[in-house]
């Protein structure tokens, strides 16, 4: 290793050139850990609202704006806290994230009226939407380059178990103590949560290695990371500097050939999650619309969820071979046929949940495929601001799904009908993957460059 090197270079050498290590894995099990309390939160008010809606005698329709404040409050916090975080480093985001949205379900539980439930949703999702673009970035920079979709995916995957377990934990304890206990338990858990992450999450060590007051820190990390690596990093010159003079770092989304790129990024957040928020938030109460009882209707978001890790860690071993273009294409066709089939008449309710499952697999799936594509798309100085600001993008679609959904249901159409144009958005999230394909800084990515 060649100790005139910048620091950055020799980050990215020692990372890419070791296999994953037990500090590496330690750090990705606690971003892991917080998007698995995430996913319980972010889940935990469609499980409890068709119990809310009888409870309370409102319609069901009614909370689309329950379920839209939650996800406006997830999308000003992807879009605040990503570039504060570029700026002030990942792990204080973190936490306070985690604060917020456990604080949010906590005082969720305490909601009298369909009003409160929105202000309160409202802060959940603040903290929610803070939190996922930070243990993205975080992740990608602690995994090698090599197997770093896979690694970001399987991060990931402790959204959705956290949602499989969020609906396993609510179908039970909401028979015994009501749906308040789902929302003290979404609250307990990440505040429980937050100790773990101020003594054991370390900072980004590329964000560490941009400042001189923290190169100490920086040198320490990459030590943790490989031992043999003290000898070579005492006279490296100081990683090229970022963040503080990077007032306006969302106008450099747009720079250096990453614009078109960024703005089909954005196309294909937007359907994605508008899709997936329909299917999270209103996928119960329809399926019990249609006659299946709600212990079953529950069961299906969980094999949504479940089918969602698979597909993503399906999809992200194909994307770290082939590239994410051709699989996440080819996930989202697969995304819209699945979704519009869960509105057909199948013979058997097990029938109708291999569906849903199948959905799960290409709609969350792909998710997850998109999630490491943006943060390899965007370097160090830009990562959580550019992957926040494309699951900002995207929690506007996941605004509009459940409040158009809320919109379709109140008109009574057909469940097929319903699913039909719930699948249309997979469509346009495909064409833009393949539009982001054309531009400059895209090539780069794929290329491994």
């Amino acid at each position: 290793m060649d100790s005139t090197q910048p620091l950055a270079s020799q980050i990215d050498l020692i990372i890419d050139g070791v296999s994953v290590g037990a500090f590496q894995k330690w750090t990705i099990t606690l971003c892991a850990l917080v998007a698995f309390v995430d996913g319980f939160d972010a889940q935990a008010i469609a499980f409890v609202a068709p119990v809310i809606s009888q409870e309370w005698a409102v319609d069901i329709a009614a909370f689309g704006p329950v379920f839209g404040a939650g996800l406006l409050g997830l999308t000003v916090g992807a879009f605040l806290f990503g570039p504060i975080a570029d700026r002030v480093g990942r792990k204080p985001m973190i936490v306070a994230s985690v604060v917020i949205f456990g604080l949010g379900s906590l005082a969720t539980a305490f909601a009298a009226d369909v009003g409160q439930l929105i202000a309160y949703r409202s802060l959940t999702g603040f903290g929610l939407g803070g939190a996922m673009p930070n243990v993205i970035a975080l992740t990608a920079e602690y995994a090698p380059k090599r197997v770093r979709a896979f690694v970001v995916t399987l991060m990931f995957c402790g959204f959705p178990f956290g949602a499989v377990i969020g609906g396993l934990i609510s179908a039970w304890t909401i028979a015994i103590y009501g749906w308040t206990s789902v929302f003290v338990a979404g609250g307990v858990l990440p505040l429980l949560l937050v100790p773990a992450l101020l003594v054991a999450l370390p900072e980004s060590i590329r964000f560490l290695a941009s400042r001189d007051s923290r190169r100490a820190d920086a040198l320490a990390l990459l030590v943790r990371i490989d031992p043999s690596a003290q000898s070579h990093l005492s006279d490296s010159p100081l990683a090229p500097a970022y963040g503080p003079q990077d007032r306006v770092a969302s106008a450099r989304l747009f720079q250096d050939g990453r614009g078109t790129g960024t703005l089909f990024l954005w196309m294909a957040f937007f359907c994605n999650l508008l899709v997936l928020y329909f299917l999270i938030n209103w996928l119960p109460s329809v399926l019990q619309r249609a006659g299946i009882p709600l212990e079953r209707a529950i069961i299906a978001t969980v094999l949504l969820n479940a089918g969602g890790v698979v597909g993503g860690l399906t999809f992200s071993r194909l994307i770290d071979r082939f590239g994410p273009v051709r699989v996440l294409a080819a996930a989202y066709l697969g995304a819209a046929i699945l979704v519009a089939a869960i509105g057909f008449q199948w013979s058997t309710v097990s029938v109708a949940l291999a569906v849903v499952f199948a959905a799960g697999f290409s709609v969350i799936g792909a998710q997850f495929g998109i999630n490491a594509f943006a943060a390899e798309y965007y370097p160090t100085s830009l990562r959580a601001t550019g992957v926040g600001a494309a699951l900002g993008v995207g929690r506007i679609g996941s605004i509009v799904g459940p409040v158009v959904g809320g919109f379709l249901l109140g008109m009574k159409l057909e469940t097929g009908l319903l699913f039909a144009i719930a699948a249309a958005p997979a469509l346009v999230a495909g064409l833009a993957i393949l539009g982001a394909k054309r531009t400059p800084a895209n090539k780069l990515s794929v290329n491994g460059r």
